[in-house]
């Protein structure tokens, strides 16, 4: 299934709802693009959300992790929700659960980013 996303905005908050498998760095360029045009902007504080993403794979953990760090190195920070199942287990495997904030639900991520 090939990657698309959504993205929603609450207050200084970027949501994207991420759908298919994240398996190419090369399909995901438009998301990294908006991303880094974000940040650049002065807002650093993402809500991604999982639930239907099917499969990722090194690069799409790649990805993920680059949203992170440009987040963190900014003042800002990223918060993972919704995770299929597939996915929270692979955050566990590669021990990535323990440097994301993962939530259930996006109006807890945002609340979470808020609060920051």
């Amino acid at each position: 299934m090939a990657f698309t996303y959504t993205r929603s905005t609450q207050g200084s908050i970027s949501v994207f709802h991420l759908q298919g498998d994240i398996i190419d760095k090369a399909e995901a360029a438009a998301f990294i693009d908006e991303v880094n045009k974000i940040s650049a902007s002065g807002k650093n504080k993402f809500v991604l959300e999982l639930l239907e993403v099917k499969y990722m794979n090194s690069s799409g953990l790649n990805i993920l992790v680059n949203v992170l760090t440009k987040a963190r190195n900014a003042g800002g920070d990223v918060v993972v929700c919704n995770l299929s199942k597939k996915v929270s287990e692979l955050l566990v495997i590669t021990k990535l659960d323990s440097i994301f904030h993962i939530l259930p639900t996006v109006e807890e991520g945002i609340k979470k980013l808020n609060s920051k």
